[in-house]
């Protein structure tokens, strides 16, 4: 059989989705890919789904996000990117004769109703904070990796002469973050990367120690990456407002110098001190809310994180987990999140054994487990568990009881943390860092998962599959799958996902 390669997908996705005139932007995160599309309705979500390799469709807002699976979404980025530039295929055909106004007409008006719904001031806040961070996220992993790494080896007392040179490495990037998170954040509202950058950079600079305000003196990296937000977010404001009023010869002089003079010395007179105030709340809150509620926060957490990675939103909380790094060495959340991963592998291995008469089924849970294992849910959200409908909720249930279990040990003064985000599942274990050692806690992360795992799949066994679903799964076509988020029955003729709902 042929195997599917990068560019045979890429070549084969350009086409559906209306061709490289039909496409306005391309991005992808560390699963999807994320497509700017001029017209929605030139998309053909049936064919895209069927694809061998596509493990489901989204549609977020402005983007339009085809789930491919870590790995593979890189290359096929780097495929689809490349077909753009040569012009692809060609694009798709116009339709034309009598109809052709009526569908372009109902194309435009079913895209507007999307955007709509889309729209809200919340989500629309989410997604750039998203945009801002997720680009960030393999240094993060790397030099997390090798933090994970040096202190390992520090501990063993092992090569000694090494570990010097990996701290060096895996410390320059977060040291530095400020500055990245600044150059993404102009990018993404309009500005110029580099002054975001130059701006965020103030916040990080050895040299505003010497600064003094208000009686106090500011700290190098005072408000981290929430200062760094703020300062770029400020000094693309001033950028667009000067170049909007200065003549062109001006322009390229006084923007520049106006826009790190302006906001740099707001971030310094304002923003380092307020972010920073917002920065220790934040860690004393994560504190607090482990230390005393440990329990009922992991339950909450772990049992509400699948709906935010199914709709997109999980990105947001990179700011947090990199203001918790930044504080004390690793974020207490991630580990807490993760067990939602955990509730999904066994939800989905208790449907593999229980419609064992679904080949079709069978198989997709087979690829996809492995992504889960390794804290990748998406493939199991929308290729299982999402389309079946109650699985989706007896995997929460499954998510929540492996965060309980790590919460309650967080409330008995063993707390669990990961030196970076991005990684989960099993994946996660190089990054685990608590006051009680690697040892101790990896054993209560394991335990977390292992608890996840067990409910997910009992949940799912006894009270995720009903007779009716189970029936027509057995005879393939003949019953309907209740939708959670669409609560209307739809055909369950085939075992592939559909878009999440954007309500």
């Amino acid at each position: 059989m042929h195997k599917d390669t990068p560019h045979s997908t890429a070549a084969a996705l350009l086409p559906l989705v209306g061709g490289p005139a039909n496409v306005t932007s391309v991005a992808h995160c560390m699963t999807r890919l994320r497509l700017g599309l001029a017209d929605r309705s030139r998309v053909d979500d049936a064919a895209l789904r069927a694809l061998p390799g596509v493990l489901g469709v989204v549609e977020d807002g402005e983007a339009y996000q085809v789930v491919l699976g870590p790995g593979a979404v890189g290359r096929v980025t780097e495929a689809f990117e490349a077909l753009l530039a040569t012009g692809g295929a060609g694009p798709a055909e116009t339709p034309a004769g009598p109809g052709a106004d009526v569908l372009a007409r109902r194309g435009a008006e079913l895209k507007a109703g999307q955007r709509a719904r889309n729209a809200t001031p919340l989500k629309a806040a989410l997604r750039r904070v998203a945009n801002i961070f997720v680009p960030l996220i393999p240094a993060l992993i790397g030099c997390g990796i090798l933090a994970g790494v040096a202190g390992l080896l520090a501990n063993l007392r092992w090569l000694p002469g090494l570990t010097p040179a990996l701290a060096a490495l895996s410390s320059a990037f977060m040291a530095l973050i400020a500055v990245f998170v600044g150059h993404n954040t102009a990018k993404e509202f309009g500005g110029t990367p580099v002054l975001g950058g130059a701006v965020a950079a103030v916040v990080v600079y050895p040299g505003v120690a010497q600064v003094t305000a208000f009686g106090m003196t500011l700290v190098p990296g005072q408000g981290g990456v929430l200062g760094a937000l703020a300062a770029a977010l400020l000094g693309t404001r001033v950028e667009k407002w000067c170049r909007a009023r200065l003549p062109g010869t001006l322009d390229v002089l006084l923007t520049p110098t106006l826009t790190v003079l302006v906001s740099g010395l707001v971030t310094l007179y304002v923003l380092m001190y307020a972010a920073g105030e917002v920065a220790t709340a934040v860690g004393a809150a994560a504190d607090w809310l482990l230390t005393t509620t440990g329990a009922l926060a992991g339950l909450l957490l772990g049992g509400l994180f699948l709906p935010l990675v199914m709709l997109g939103l999980h990105q947001a909380l990179i700011p947090i987990h990199a203001t918790l790094i930044e504080q004390q060495g690793h974020t207490v959340l991630l580990p807490l999140l993760a067990m939602a991963g955990a509730g999904q592998v066994g939800a989905a291995a208790a449907v593999y054994v229980r419609l064992r008469h679904d080949t079709s089924l069978r198989t997709t849970i087979r690829s996809a487990l492995p992504a889960g294992l390794l804290g990748v849910g998406e493939p199991l959200i929308y290729g299982v568990s999402l389309p079946l409908g109650r699985p989706f909720l007896t995997a929460c249930v499954g998510g929540a009881a492996g965060g309980a279990f790590v919460g309650l040990f967080a409330m008995l003064g063993t707390d669990v943390g990961a030196t970076a985000i991005g990684p989960s599942g099993w994946a996660l274990f190089p990054l685990l860092a608590g006051d009680a050692g690697w040892a101790t806690t990896a054993a209560v992360y394991a335990g977390g998962l292992l608890t996840g795992y067990a409910v997910g799949f009992a949940a799912t066994y006894f009270f995720g599959l009903g007779e009716a679903l189970r029936a027509s799964r057995a005879h393939g076509t003949a019953g309907a799958v209740c939708d959670p988020e669409e609560h209307e029955p739809r055909p369950a003729d085939r075992p592939g996902p559909r878009p999440a709902s954007p309500r």
